[in-house]
């Protein structure tokens, strides 16, 4: 059952980096293809720094995976084909839903190099229905599909509604 928690917490971690990393159009790493729709108060666009900041209720959408956080930077790199992302700093109230799960934290940072990761900050909380992990720091290393909970606590709710706490 810890098991099984433990492959959605990495799915949820997935599916925060391909919903951020939309931006990107040619198709390294873990960016997706379709329409994506991004609202926020104000863009900022930045040619000469190579950034992109969305600042007030920004909401990213596609498809059923919801992104959400009161500020989004990204950094970019320009290439001979395009455009690729390095860097993305989302802060302030980051919300990720997909079905049924849901992760928070107060911020979280998208790094390409020199190991493709996330970095959750700030009472990072993965949940799926009453199922919840916790910790002081989430880093989820994509390449290698592994993650790093610290300080971790993990609620796992059985058929019998019965709580288990690991630490």
């Amino acid at each position: 059952m810890a098991c099984n928690f433990f492959r959605i917490c990495i799915l949820l971690v997935c599916c925060l980096l391909v919903s951020i990393a939309w931006a990107a159009e040619d198709g390294k790493g873990l960016v997706g293809k379709g329409k994506v729709t991004i609202t926020a108060k104000m863009l900022t666009a930045d040619n000469k720094e190579k950034t992109a900041l969305f600042e007030g209720s920004v909401h990213a959408k596609r498809g059923e995976i919801h992104l959400q956080a009161d500020r989004m930077k990204i950094y970019y790199a320009e290439e001979d084909a395009g455009s690729s992302i390095k860097k993305i700093e989302a802060q302030g109230n980051v919300r990720l839903i997909k079905d049924k799960a849901i992760l928070t934290s107060q911020s979280a940072v998208y790094l390409m190099e020199p190991e493709e990761k996330i970095i959750f900050l700030g009472d990072p909380r993965a949940a799926e229905g009453s199922n919840i992990v916790t910790g002081t720091k989430m880093t989820y290393y994509i390449k290698e599909d592994r993650s790093v909970v610290e300080d971790s606590k993990v609620f796992i709710v059985t058929g019998e509604q019965k709580s288990l706490r690991l630490q």
